[in-house]
């Protein structure tokens, strides 16, 4: 008979590779491989559901705190900065971008509808939603119907983010920088006093090379608590206008933006606006990367490339 393996030693045994959800009232925690990941917030005193704080595979925090938490040295300008985040500041001349309590201006709610599944599982976990964006009247403008998926991995975490935006009446997306699908990073990997820098697919790197620019992906790489770590988001070659635009700055914000092109361009002859008619969709697809490493040494474009290759439904 062969012994008992004793009960410490099978308390150490690694977890098997697992996606799981805890289910609140008003948010959703992500837990990957035992670990805490990241929290899905929708409550109501929200302006915008949001990701925060965010996890590398050996638990260290990405995402800035503020304005969810006041850590004590932490900047708090741009209070609308909510970790990871999918709005726009100009839809019908109304903003969802910049639409925290108390700013002024025209400003626009994105509110849970419902959440229709949160299922985890041994190698990815999918979470899908449906969210209306509301503009300052009460009217229903969009309906957007989300489908995100975790996946688990030895060394990074991964998130697919897919979303169908529908008219419910006429939506004009006006052309502005501030938007679209954004992250704001830890004030250690800023590149302005900071030890982070960005590059996108065609190797060009910094912010001046970088911001406004057209590129299927961009890389924000920098040190976090002595660990070489970066930040990817791709744009799927599926996504509306891809490749996309990028609202990158070197002080920890960058986002993904097809709709800025006369700030990107700095020429108001652009017009990157968009008219949604009733009953009509766009459709976003994305995928964020958090890996240890450069850009170089975790292979960020072949990542991307096999992303590439994935087919959506």
């Amino acid at each position: 008979m062969k012994p008992a393996v004793p009960v410490l030693l099978l308390a150490c045994l690694p977890l098997a590779a697992q996606v799981r959800f805890q289910q609140n009232p008003d948010s959703i925690e992500i837990t990957i491989d035992g670990k805490p990941f990241g929290t899905l917030h929708y409550e109501s005193t929200a302006p915008k559901p949001y990701l925060a704080p965010l996890r590398t595979a050996s638990g260290i925090i990405v995402t800035r705190r503020f304005p969810m938490e006041r850590v004590e040295g932490e900047t708090r300008d741009h209070p609308h900065h909510r970790g990871l985040w999918f709005t726009h500041g100009d839809v019908n001349q109304v903003d969802y971008w910049a639409n925290e309590p108390g700013s002024k201006g025209r400003k626009g709610v994105v509110r849970v509808e419902k959440i229709h599944e949160a299922k985890g599982g041994n190698r990815e976990g999918v979470l899908r939603a449906t969210f209306l964006w509301v503009d300052d009247t009460g009217e229903t403008v969009l309906r957007e119907d989300r489908t995100m998926t975790f996946s688990s991995h030895p060394t990074m975490r991964i998130l697919d983010f897919d979303a169908k935006l529908t008219a419910v009446k006429r939506a004009v997306f006006g052309d502005t920088k501030e938007g679209f699908f954004a992250i704001r990073l830890r004030d250690e990997m800023r590149e302005r006093g900071g030890t982070g820098r960005m590059i996108n697919a065609e190797g060009k790197s910094g912010m001046r090379e970088v911001w406004g620019k057209a590129s299927p992906w961009v890389d924000y790489s920098g040190t976090l608590e002595g660990e070489k770590l970066g930040v990817a988001i791709f744009d799927h070659p599926q996504s509306f206008r891809h490749p996309t635009y990028w609202h990158a700055r070197d002080y920890g914000l960058f986002a993904a933006n097809v709709f800025g092109l006369h700030d990107f361009f700095n020429d108001k002859t652009k017009d990157g606006s968009y008219a949604l008619e009733p009953g009509k969709s766009i459709r976003f697809i994305y995928r964020v990367v958090i890996h240890p490493g450069d850009t170089e040494s975790a292979g960020i474009g072949k990542l991307y490339e096999e992303f590439s290759r994935k087919k959506f439904r």
